[in-house]
């Protein structure tokens, strides 16, 4: 048996495109899967109709992880499905240590498995080191080295050993992109790394693909990865693949898939 694990930005709560997204997530299929920007998800309509693309009524299991409210007003929410269901859930959005939330997910899928489903600050690289930080603080080290452990996400954050052209600094100062800093800083994906946690994409790619996000701003194009799926050490031990899926117009971030051995 095999567990599929998915992320995907969706843009707004899906707005006009929410028939793509519906249509792009019945194909994937996903065993496993957090959505994040669920904007205006409250009544949970929105959220059944995902759970009705994913499978008979019943057969799958949804929560929509409340995030806190941005400065807009607008809580920006984190959704995960599952086709196991969960042993307990919890959701984290203090505001002092988190941009929108972070759902913790515990399910059995051959042995014990915390699964952590978020999304990131858009803003700074200080806070989504926070959140980096509060993440650490959630687990015990040795456990974490020995158990089954998931994060996926859009974490708004560069990986500097995706390759990168020699100029980025350059292009993002041209771009007016100051989100990563200038020049862009990796120090999130860094700390998630030195904790151990594996790259999936990095450690079993299915293709070359690794773009995430494609953005042109003031006529500069460039390509980042910012939505990544991280394993620990002994769940790395059971991925078959991962893979970038292209969504095409169904919105403006590219999924990501791994495919684990349960």
């Amino acid at each position: 048996m095999t567990l599929k694990v998915m992320t995907l930005n969706i843009l707004f709560g899906g707005q006009d495109r929410f028939e793509a997204l519906l249509a792009l997530l019945a194909r994937e299929s996903p065993d496993l899967l957090v959505l994040q920007e669920c904007l205006g998800w409250d009544d949970g309509e929105r959220l059944r109709r995902v759970a009705a693309a994913l499978g008979p009524e019943g057969t799958i299991h949804a929560h929509l992880g409340t995030a806190r409210p941005r400065g807009s007003g607008n809580c920006y929410h984190v959704s995960v499905l599952s086709r196991l269901p969960p042993r307990s859930i919890h959701v984290h959005n203090n505001p002092h240590f988190i941009g929108h939330a972070l759902v913790q997910y515990e399910l059995d899928a051959g042995g014990p498995l915390t699964f952590f489903g978020t999304h990131y600050d858009a803003h700074h690289e200080n806070l989504r080191f926070v959140e980096a930080r509060y993440l650490r603080s959630l687990l015990d080290p040795d456990a974490f080295r020995e158990g089954l452990y998931l994060l996926a996400g859009d974490l708004n954050s560069l990986c500097r050993k995706d390759p990168y052209p020699v100029d980025l600094a350059d292009r993002v100062r041209m771009a007016g992109v100051d989100k990563y800093g200038h020049p862009p800083r990796f120090d999130v994906i860094d700390d998630l790394e030195s904790f151990g946690w594996v790259d999936t994409l990095r450690h079993r790619p299915a293709s070359p693909a690794w773009v995430t996000a494609r953005r042109i701003r003031n006529g500069v194009p460039i390509d980042y990865r910012t939505d990544y799926i991280y394993a620990s050490p002994r769940m790395a031990e059971r991925l078959l693949s991962a893979e970038v899926v292209d969504v095409g117009e169904a919105t403006d971030h590219n999924a990501v898939v791994a495919t684990f051995h349960r």
